[in-house]
């Protein structure tokens, strides 16, 4: 009986499935998300790919050895303001935290900017007599009768989730953990975060935010992967499911929910897995992760083989500053709405129409014109063949109603169509400006990575927006998040704080991080009995400044004399790139020590480079008019057709059972030796 991997990557508009058996052969699958219980859509897209395997549910599932899941549960409680009831429990005096934030406005000059909401109002953050001190003595014990009557309050309000997030928790964790076992006893049905369990690091907002935000989308989170648990063991799932994680790596159910806000980038985190295998077959360690899909475009860097992860994490204005990669997303995607702003001005997004009701050509009740709708009009879709034939496309409808936008605007169809068109593409290559540009990085000297359902209709003209040379589409680039989560790492990270300089202190980091690798191994040895590796960091500073820079400590012997001479140097190096100079002569502080250990897996996925010599496509299986400047008439291929060394020239359109590609004028494709396509851009320096 065959064995089976399987990544489920839940999206706003498709769920993506893929299946990896025991001889290394991929299949992919898609179903329509269902975004009141996303459950559901993950078990119909499963019953899809089970059939494409020649089995059934039960089948697939009992024999099932590895299931990966990326989620966007706690993306869209965050985004929809749609989590649960929160009440904080703070140190006297300090309740007050959420709306101080850093004294900083997102935009200092505008006048009538709105003050921020906390997800947590006034009335629900609490101030408990208490104190410890910076070093971590207890200077005043938990005043019990006030906590009673916190809790008393509590009862009354139906709260269903609590925050506690003391003062200098992080240095002694005593009182927040009698005050949780207080609220355990008290509140068995409530969903309780403290910030020293969550991140237990200095800076105030930051812990009190990440706490927060723990407790506002835990609830949801572990309701969901508690349904879709029983869902999969009824079905008769025998194995551990697993949870991918912001930083990358993947962790169990249990662990997930525990640390809710860990899942807000869980499904894009996937994709940059899936990148940094994609840059490691390809021998490109220089990518830009491009992927597309109906309701968002989600953008990153893949620089010498790694992928960026960050602690400055902001989604939906909350401030999460646990470690994850960093990935900027942008409201732009097949399902983004065209429209007419009241101050009469042309815009794309960020509105979505989703999968229900959908682009108008999906006839589903969409009435506004979205790409997906522009890209049909141009004739880069098939009306008759979208999915593979399993969905019709309703051409007419779609041109009425573009018919209409395009008389606001005062333009022909065509036109109105390619201003859609060239308007998000403009926004997409925006934001990889800000995720190169803004690091010092030149983006001509890297690859587009084009993924996502969407992406391969637009990956070449945003790449030609940048000037990018070459854009690559995987043959998994429609569920590369997916087959990116059999990539990923079993991972489990701890942190601590320790302030001060790195010469004075030397013998007490080195001490910390030994700490905790003995700390996070013992963790992982939990779900993972191989052999582990660790990754060490650190976020340092100059003297006293107010923002550290996160700087990798692997390879640092701790036991070395010269151990603080080493991550100093470190630290001066990493500081000159990103600023372009280096302060030698000021003393360097320590601040936070992150141990990461890191159990490998492999997805067991065959991927045999095939060397064949350069040669021409064959003919294409049919053409159709689309609109490049001009209607032309266009050679279509099928992508599974093209045999490995084929190369074609533009104007062309590659279509797959989940994609399409979008070929420019005078552009080459070629297929390379992993049997992915290539294109590279006429004009400019391979």
């Amino acid at each position: 009986m065959r064995k089976f991997k399987l990544g489920v990557d839940v999206g706003g508009t498709f769920t993506d499935l893929v299946a990896i058996d025991d001889a290394g052969n991929t299949v992919i699958a898609k179903s329509p998300s269902t975004p009141e219980d996303q459950s559901v859509g993950v078990i119909q897209g499963l019953i899809i790919l089970a059939e494409r395997l020649g089995t059934d549910l039960a089948g697939l599932l009992s024999n099932t050895e590895r299931f990966v899941h990326g989620t966007t549960v706690a993306t869209n409680a965050l985004l929809e303001k749609k989590g649960a009831k929160v009440a904080l429990i703070t140190t006297q005096g300090h309740r007050d935290i959420l709306e101080m934030r850093e004294g900083f406005k997102e935009d200092r000059y505008n006048l009538r900017l709105a003050p921020f909401e906390p997800l947590v109002p006034r009335n629900l953050r609490y101030g408990l007599a208490e104190r410890t001190d910076f070093e971590g003595k207890i200077i005043q014990p938990v005043d019990l009768n006030g906590l009673a009557n916190i809790v008393s309050n509590l009862k009354r309000q139906d709260i269903s989730a609590v925050a506690i997030c003391l003062l200098h928790s992080y240095r002694n964790a005593k009182h927040e953990e009698e005050v949780e076992a207080y609220l355990r006893s008290e509140l068995p049905d409530a969903f309780v975060s403290r910030s020293s369990d969550v991140l237990p690091q200095i800076k105030e907002y930051e812990r009190t935010s990440t706490t927060v935000v723990n407790a506002y989308v835990g609830p949801a989170v572990k309701r969901y992967l508690t349904n879709l648990e029983g869902r999969l063991q009824e079905a008769g799932f025998l194995g551990r499911l697993f949870i991918i994680l912001s930083h990358g790596g993947m962790a169990p159910v249990e662990e997930a929910w525990r640390l809710a806000s860990a899942t807000v980038l869980s499904g894009p985190a996937g994709g940059i897995a899936g990148s940094r295998m994609c840059a490691q077959l390809l021998s490109m360690p220089d990518l830009i992760p491009f992927d597309m899909g109906g309701t968002s475009t989600d953008i990153s860097l893949i620089l010498g083989g790694h992928a960026i992860l960050s602690a400055d994490g902001d989604l939906a204005g909350q401030r999460i500053a646990l470690k994850s990669l960093d990935i900027a997303s942008i409201a732009s995607g097949g399902g983004s709405i065209a429209k007419i702003t009241p101050s009469g001005q042309f815009d794309v997004g960020p509105a979505s129409a989703g999968s229900v009701p959908g682009p108008v050509c999906y006839d589903n009740g969409g009435r506004e014109i979205t790409v997906t709708d522009a890209n049909l009009i141009l004739g880069y879709l098939d009306p008759d063949n979208f999915l593979g034939g399993k969905k019709k496309l309703n051409y007419p409808e779609a041109l009425k109603h573009m018919q209409a936008l395009a008389e606001t605007l005062g333009v022909n169809v065509h036109d109105a169509a390619a201003g859609i068109y060239r308007l998000v593409n403009m926004k997409m290559a925006d934001g990889i400006r800000i995720m190169t540009l803004r690091r010092g990085v030149d983006p001509r000297r890297f690859a587009l990575l084009s993924f996502g359902g969407a992406a391969g209709l637009h990956a070449v003209a945003v790449a030609r927006e940048l000037e990018i040379p070459r854009v690559v589409i995987p043959t998994v680039a429609s569920v590369l998040s997916a087959w990116g989560m059999l990539n990923s790492d079993l991972r489990y990270e701890v942190s601590r704080t320790l302030v001060g300089e790195v010469r004075a202190h030397a013998a007490e980091i080195a001490a910390l991080f030994v700490d905790l690798d003995r700390e996070a191994r013992a963790k992982l040895s939990q779900w993972y009995k191989n052999e582990t590796r660790s990754v060490y960091s650190a976020e340092m500073r100059c003297g006293e400044q107010i923002f550290e820079i996160d700087v990798s400590l692997d390879g640092a012997d701790f036991s070395s004399p010269e151990f603080a001479d080493d991550i100093i140097e470190r630290f001066h190096r990493q500081h000159e790139q990103l600023y372009t100079y280096a302060l030698r002569d000021e003393e360097v502080t320590f601040v936070n020590a992150r141990v990461a250990a890191v159990g490998p897996v492999d997805s067991g996925a065959r991927q045999d480079a095939v060397s064949v010599p350069q040669r021409e496509a064959p003919p294409p299986n049919l053409s159709r008019p689309a609109h490049f400047g001009v209607s032309t008439d266009t050679p279509v291929y099928e992508m599974a057709a093209l045999p490995v060394g084929a190369t074609l020239t533009g104007p062309a359109i590659l279509v797959a059972e989940t994609t399409s590609v979008v070929v420019q004028k005078n552009d080459i494709a070629t297929v390379n030796s992993l049997g992915w396509v290539e294109i590279s851009l006429s004009g400019l320096r391979q």
